[in-house]
């Protein structure tokens, strides 16, 4: 809920502290932001247009493709790798450490029940066994799915996620009793307190090297999901989608600037999907914003017709991830 990460948020306009009270976030200077009904808040400034923001269309795609299972071992993956870094019950240290622009106030979670999944668990006062409770954020988050399963296995864990589409964070609001969500442009300088997090999560979204190095906490990492090369094979090569380039790698290092790739492993497993997850797996991802949608639908019916299994109406489809932890360098380091 977005209670449970007040105190780790900003205010985009003056970088000032923020309060929850009567359906607003407010700073001491006078800046309000609306509280929607669905429980989320936009700290979107300024008229200039944001970078791409899914469509409904897209996050209703990709909501239903998810829920279906079929990046399960991802999810897993990720949940796995980032439990291993919060480490388990024994008690961490709290941190005072100020917000660098405003110099005002403490930093620390709050432990509430578990996720829907693994059922309603109490967790007493500030985390489990007396710890402070880990705060994970998910840029780029959009429907929440990645995070849910991050704070299933991390089961004190409080979730941060944002995602530059309104749509997109309507669904993540919801996604789990311990996550607040709230809309923001990845690549202004984003509407978090300088170092509380301890691990922030990038899962196909763009990368703000600098600002995620701004707000981990010291020790904290960023596990970032990519594409591999073979993702979505065959798809890729007979509809004529987005492939995954040799260039992707050095772009990634890039973006993460200021940081060392000290982890990183292959996931890849085959998918058994019907013509209407074949739509959805095509329209959730960037192909959906450079083919139109009927050519793309036409592509698909025609693919799923030469290559359906007999009686079963489903193709194979490989799913292939590069999933990577990028550890804070003493100071920046340019990729060449």
């Amino acid at each position: 809920m977005l209670a449970d990460i007040v105190e780790h948020l900003i205010c985009p306009v003056c970088r000032a502290d923020v309060e929850l009270a009567d359906g607003a976030l407010r700073c001491a200077r006078g800046h309000s932001f609306d509280v929607a009904k669905q429980g989320y808040v936009s700290l979107l400034t300024g008229s200039r247009p944001p970078g791409t923001a899914d469509s409904p269309a897209m996050v209703a795609a990709r909501a239903e493709f998810l829920a279906a299972g079929h990046y399960a071992p991802l999810a897993g993956a990720l949940a796995d790798t980032v439990r291993a870094r919060v480490g388990g019950p024994e008690k961490r240290e709290s941190s005072t450490e100020s917000n660098d622009e405003t110099g005002s106030g403490a930093y620390g979670g709050a432990g509430v029940e578990a996720g829907p999944e693994g059922g309603p668990v109490a967790v007493e006062g500030r985390g489990a066994a007396g710890r402070v409770a880990p705060v994970i954020v998910d840029a780029g988050t959009g429907t929440g799915h990645y995070l849910a399963a991050v704070l299933n296995a991390v089961d004190d864990g409080i979730g941060m996620a944002f995602d530059v589409s309104k749509h997109a964070v309507r669904r993540a609001a919801r996604a789990h009793p311990r996550l607040g969500a709230f809309v923001a442009d990845v690549w202004r300088p984003l509407p978090i307190r300088h170092g509380v997090a301890d691990v922030v999560i990038d899962v196909f979204a763009p990368r703000n090297g600098p600002e995620f190095r701004r707000i981990l906490r010291p020790g904290g990492a960023a596990v970032v999901a990519t594409p591999a090369a073979a993702h979505l094979s065959p798809l890729v090569e007979e509809l004529g989608l987005l492939s995954v380039d040799e260039e992707k790698d050095r772009r990634v290092a890039r973006s993460m600037d200021g940081f060392a790739r000290t982890g990183r492993r292959t996931i890849e497993f085959d998918m058994e999907l019907a013509q209407d997850e074949l739509i959805q797996v095509v329209g959730m991802g960037p192909s959906a914003w450079h083919t139109d949608s009927a050519e793309l639908a036409t592509r698909i019916s025609g693919y799923f017709r030469r290559h359906a299994k007999n009686g079963q109406n489903k193709v194979t489809v490989r799913a292939a991830f590069h999933l990577s932890i990028f550890e804070p360098e003493p100071r920046s380091r340019p990729v060449p």
